[in-house]
């Protein structure tokens, strides 16, 4: 949420009090002084401070879901169940939505939040932000295979994809085993680009999105709140 949109919650004035407090440098976010009223912010990740005194509003909230197969990777759906859907009542958050998508087929790690603002920044190309996945496709994978997703795929109409990191981990005539780490979130990039080089996605599986790793003991379906590390660690996206 906006600095200055938590602070007006906090009963600390109108718009124009709010930002004459700003400028006045009376606040601290973290223990540095903060003018910016736009500023995205989280009281429960961060400290703020307004003339000395720390302010103790809601914070947001983070989820992280084991997705199951046949699951649609959004808020609210007539005919499918959603990632919302998997969570009990009194944890559907107003606002909670997923950080980018998978497909119905694709299973693994689905990350929720009420943070809109962190949310679209993990997503966006300056971040970086890394995508681990487990796939098996339909055929043989090389080395060759390796190098051509190092270079940069080449999907919808010859557009290129980031150098991404493909490890092998099985390889056969009529199966092949790999980890694929992406930088990006194009539509169905992950299939097309193994459809670039001749073979199909027919298991794909998120292991990883940034620094959150999804449990190996957290069943499909199953959630948990994000661990102290992991929640320190989203200050960067803030």
């Amino acid at each position: 949420m906006r600095l200055d949109q938590v602070m007006n919650q906090a009963g600390l004035g109108s718009r124009n009090q709010v930002k004459r407090l700003l400028k006045s440098c009376q606040v601290q976010v973290d223990g540095q002084v903060e003018r910016r009223p736009n500023r995205n912010v989280d009281p429960g990740l961060q400290e703020i401070k307004v003339q000395g005194r720390i302010l103790t509003q809601p914070a947001e909230t983070y989820w992280l879901l084991h997705k199951p197969q046949g699951v649609l990777t959004a808020v609210t759906d007539d005919r499918f169940t959603t990632v919302i859907d998997c969570l009990a009542p009194q944890d559907q958050a107003p606002g909670l939505y997923p950080v980018g998508r998978l497909d119905r087929s694709t299973t693994g790690l689905v990350f929720l939040t009420t943070n809109g603002p962190l949310g679209y920044r993990m997503l966006h190309p300056q971040y970086h932000v890394e995508k681990e996945y487990q796939v098996v496709v339909n055929g043989p994978l090389t080395q060759d295979h390796v190098a051509s997703f190092a270079q940069g795929i080449l999907i919808d109409q010859n557009r290129p994809c980031a150098p991404a990191h493909l490890v092998i981990e099985a390889s056969g005539p009529q199966e092949s085993r790999a980890r694929l780490t992406i930088r990006e979130g194009k539509f169905h990039q992950v299939k097309k680009m193994f459809l670039s080089v001749g073979v199909k996605v027919t298991q794909l599986h998120r292991l990883r999105m940034g620094h959150l790793v999804l449990d190996q003991d957290l069943a499909p379906g199953a959630y948990r709140p994000l661990k102290p590390e992991e929640l320190d660690q989203l200050k960067h996206y803030l």
